[in-house]
């Protein structure tokens, strides 16, 4: 079980977990564009591949699936995702599973404004979100909604971008800076708490069998950096009907809000998020989920097979090696 890890960046600690899980005999093959990117040092193989916009990307990584015999690919920055999906059948001809979804579902991901509307369109609830300013402005004049309010950026990932304005010469401001900017309404109020969800889509059945849901108490640009572990039954419930009209495959991370009761489903990266390490410290173990797939075996669902009150807290961490000892990088060319 030979997996290729796509851009790895820093993503050092899911890597770790990767190899303690792993059945014996499989082996990383790590890539990125920089030899500086720390979780390249984690891998079995480190391979310096070009930027994902270059012509001949796709082609230096079905090179490397032949190469090394992968058997799954995935990718770790949210750009990419929608290049694997694309290219779904060229990794499927040579017996790789691609861990990220299929197109449309990518495409829907991507793009926030678009997402909105289709979870409006299947009555799944979701805040508020306008495409433009006059639409915003239109909605407060009708008394639909209220200052202070959310934009963020149509597309991209990291949460940059995002912030709170207060009123409309800050909404004004914003969209003349950034006309590709949505606004949302703001999910606050007593009662209200932010919170995510790893969940594990099986590639066989294509249902979520596994979902871990924690509590954010502390966030930073690029997510959630202190959280607690949590269960509720209505959530799963909402996980599950939420997921149907989506054609998901593997590992996925979904930011919700609870607000009167009822929870809303605000976006999903479909990859491992950075919180995932929360997840897998808690026993809820993804990279045996995608083993069991890649043997052709189903999981059974274990939704809520955790305990609760288990808190995560990140800290930052190095990796040291001599520039003449650090494996060696090979740039593979088409």
């Amino acid at each position: 079980m030979n997996y290729l890890m796509c851009s790895v960046g820093r993503r050092g600690e899911l890597m770790k977990f990767f190899r303690q899980s792993m059945e014996p005999g499989s082996r990383l093959i790590a890539t990125d564009n920089s030899p500086y990117a720390p979780a390249l040092y984690y891998a079995d193989r480190q391979v310096l591949v070009p930027r994902i916009d270059a012509p001949e990307y796709v082609d230096t990584l079905l090179d490397l699936c032949k190469q090394e015999k992968i058997r799954a690919v995935t990718t770790f920055i949210d750009p990419e995702i929608m290049l694997l999906a694309r290219n779904r059948e060229r990794f499927e001809a040579l017996g790789v599973e691609v861990l990220a979804p299929y197109t449309e579902t990518a495409e829907l991901c991507f793009d926030k404004y678009e997402m909105f509307r289709f979870l409006k369109a299947h009555g799944i609830r979701t805040p508020r979100t306008w495409g433009t300013c006059g639409e915003v402005l239109s909605a407060v004049s009708r008394g639909e909604v209220a200052f202070p309010l959310f934009v963020k950026p149509r597309r991209g990932s990291g949460s940059v971008g995002a912030r709170r304005v207060e009123n409309e010469g800050s909404l004004r401001a914003a969209f003349d800076l950034d006309p590709s900017l949505i606004a949302q309404e703001l999910m606050t109020g007593e009662g209200c708490f932010d919170l995510d969800a790893d969940i594990y889509v099986d590639t066989l059945s294509h249902e979520p069998v596994s979902v871990f849901a924690k509590r954010k108490i502390s966030t930073t640009i690029g997510g959630a950096n202190k959280t607690i572990s949590f269960k509720d039954d209505r959530l799963f419930a909402f996980v599950a009907e939420a997921l149907k009209p989506f054609r998901f495959n593997g590992p996925i991370d979904a930011d919700f809000f609870y607000k009167d009761g009822e929870y809303w489903l605000s976006e999903v990266n479909p990859r491992f998020g950075g919180a995932y390490l929360h997840a897998y410290g808690a026993g809820v173990d993804f990279i045996k989920l995608i083993e069991n797939n890649l043997h052709g075996r189903r999981n059974a669902p274990e939704i809520g097979n955790y305990p609760e009150d288990v808190v995560m807290m990140m800290y930052d961490s190095v990796v040291i090696a001599r520039k003449t000892d650090a494996p060696v990088l090979e740039v593979i060319r088409s």
